[in-house]
């Protein structure tokens, strides 16, 4: 298996377990919630490793320039996401926005240059359409999706976003490690979806109100986030990784896999059952990942 396949794959395995625990985290206290708690959670653990390792952050403008584009860029898709889903419909807004695999090997190829072969850029397509149909499937079935909503435009915007996230952290790459984008990035991430947070919360938007979902104590929701956190660490690290070393396209098409890691784990973990539909996609992404790793 090609390295960029395995680390992609790695990212999407962290991802999608992340997944189901901000699924359930957020019926307790809300989505814009833990996400600003799972990015705070993120932003301490890649400062204490800079610490930790003695690593010197960057100081020319170009590198600095580019990790706080990063954070803006990562805390708008995470907020556009969030809130689409928010608004709804939740199966389409999901899963548009796990298609972000698809245009990241477009703009991969437009934008870096990179170049597939057409075994691999059929196995890509199918692999997409597998994704769709697996995230869609997977939050209520076709027959409840609509393809309209006042939540589909803001996945969009996340969906785009999220594909930029690849390709600045790719550029990015170039002159700095992973530690050193990302303890810029991620800390600009935070401060940006905790002040939004603030501002919401005080402007008491019903964005921010409680859901009328099961209630848990403190410490098993506090437990919930940092765990978030731990997971969306170790999913930006296979996620570097493999973009240090293998193409942008196929790295970031395996980690948009995230939904399938993510019915497999509420498979196994939450009793869910699978559909239909939902084998389809998960035949067609394996069938995709056998032509992407064909060279």
């Amino acid at each position: 298996m090609p390295f960029g396949l395995l680390t992609g794959l790695g990212a999407a395995l962290a991802w999608g377990t992340l997944d189901v625990i901000t699924a359930l985290s957020s019926r307790v206290i809300g989505s814009l919630r833990v996400t600003a708690g799972m990015q705070l959670v993120t932003a301490i653990i890649f400062a204490s490793m800079v610490v930790a390792t003695g690593t010197t952050l960057p100081t020319d403008a170009r590198s600095i320039a580019l990790s706080v584009l990063l954070g803006m860029i990562g805390a708008g898709a995470y907020l556009a996401y969030f809130t689409g889903l928010q608004y709804g419909p939740i199966a389409v807004v999901s899963g548009m926005v796990a298609a972000y695999g698809g245009l990241t090997v477009v703009l991969a190829v437009v934008f870096r240059g990179e170049s597939l072969t057409v075994t691999q850029a059929a196995g890509a397509t199918m692999a997409t359409a597998g994704v769709l149909a697996t995230g869609i499937a997977f939050d209520g079935g076709v027959r409840s999706a609509r393809f309209a909503g006042p939540g589909v435009g803001l996945a969009v915007v996340a969906l785009v976003l999220f594909s930029l996230m690849a390709l600045t952290t790719d550029i990015a790459l170039e002159t700095m490690s992973w530690l050193q984008v990302y303890s810029i990035a991620r800390g600009v991430n935070a401060a940006i979806g905790t002040t939004v947070i603030v501002i919401l919360t005080l402007a008491r938007h019903r964005l921010v109100e409680r859901p009328d979902g099961p209630s848990w104590p403190r410490t098993r929701v506090v437990g919930a986030i940092v765990l978030a956190g731990i997971l969306d660490v170790l999913g930006l690290i296979s996620f570097a990784t493999g973009l240090e070393t293998a193409p942008t396209w196929m790295v970031g098409l395996a980690s948009s896999f995230g939904p399938a890691i993510t019915i497999l784990v509420a498979v196994a973990l939450l009793g869910e059952r699978l559909r239909p539909i939902q084998w389809v996609g998960l035949v067609g992404i394996a069938l995709g990942m056998v032509a992407i790793a064909i060279p």
